[in-house]
C-alpha cells in the first residue's frame, strides 16, 4: 500500500507541473510561438500546438494513471528536448539569464530521471492502469 500511495504521490506532482504547463502553452499561442520563434525553431506557432496539446494531454495520463510506462518514457525524452533546446547556452554574457537556464537544464534532466522511474515502477494499484491490469495491494 505505501508504494501505491507514492506511485500516486508521483504521479500527482508530475503532473501538477504538465497539466497547466499545457494549458497555458494553448492559452497564450502567440507568446508561446513567439518564445520559439525566439529560439530559432521552424514552425513555431506548430510547435506552440503540438508542445501544449502534449504537455496537457500527457500530464492528465500520468495524473490518472494510463498507459503509464510509454507517457512517462515520452515524457523523459521530451523533458531531455526541451531542456537542451530551450536552456543549454542560453543566456548569453548575463550571468543570471546564464545561472537560471543551466538550472532550468539540470531540472529538466531530472524530470526525465523521475519520469524514467516512474516507466520503470508503473503507476500502481491506485491507477487506470491498475485497474485494468487488476493490480491489488497485495502485488505491489
Amino acid at each position: 500500500m505505501f508504494r501505491n500511495a507514492l506511485l500516486l504521490v508521483s504521479r500527482l506532482l508530475l503532473a501538477a507541473l504538465f497539466v497547466p504547463s499545457g494549458f497555458h502553452a494553448l492559452a497564450d499561442i502567440a507568446g508561446t510561438s513567439g518564445y520559439f520563434a525566439g529560439l530559432g525553431l521552424p514552425l513555431p506557432t506548430l510547435a506552440a500546438w503540438a508542445t501544449g496539446l502534449f504537455e496537457l494531454i500527457a500530464g492528465l495520463l500520468i495524473l490518472v494513471g494510463l498507459q503509464t510506462p510509454i507517457v512517462a518514457l515520452l515524457l523523459a525524452a521530451f523533458c531531455t528536448a526541451a531542456g537542451f533546446i530551450g536552456h543549454y547556452g542560453q543566456g548569453g554574457h548575463d550571468p543570471t539569464l546564464a545561472f537560471m537556464h543551466q538550472q532550468m537544464l539540470m531540472k529538466d534532466i531530472a524530470l526525465s530521471g523521475g519520469f524514467l522511474a516512474l516507466a520503470m515502477a508503473g503507476a500502481g494499484a491506485w491507477s487506470v492502469d491498475g485497474r485494468i491490469l487488476r493490480i491489488g495491494p497485495e502485488t505491489t
